[in-house]
Formats: structure tokens, sequence, C-alpha cells
């Protein structure tokens, strides 16, 4: 039977040396990119709202003309 606890073993040790390969960003780096995220976030979140404010307006609109 195997050992659980040896399979374990090995797959922590490969993670560590995979991990040890990586190129990881600097600081700089690190703060441009979320600089980059949070102002796509705050332009996405913007056009979904006046999308969705203007698509509004234009249902009740022709909800109006109907009724």
């Amino acid at each position: 039977m195997n050992n659980p606890f040896r399979s374990v073993r090995v797959f922590v040790r490969e993670t560590w040396d995979e991990l040890l390969k990586c190129t990881w960003p600097t600081w700089t780096e690190l703060r441009d990119s979320t600089i980059v995220v949070v102002v796509a976030a705050a332009i996405l979140g913007l056009f979904t709202s006046i999308s969705d404010f203007s698509l509004n307006q234009v249902v009740f609109l022709f909800t109006d003309w109907v009724s």
C-alpha cells in the first residue's frame, strides 16, 4: 500500500520547485498593474451604468407611447 503522505510531500516539493522558477513582478510593476485594473474596472462600471440608465429610459419612453 502506498503511503499517502509521500505523495503529498512530493507534490509540495514539486510545487515549491516550480514557484522558485517563476519571475515575480517588482513592486513598481505590481502597483502599475493594479492601477490599470482599477481604472479599467471603473471605466467598465461607468459604461455599464450609463448603458443601463439609457436603455431604461428608452424602455420607459416606448411604454409611455404604447399606453
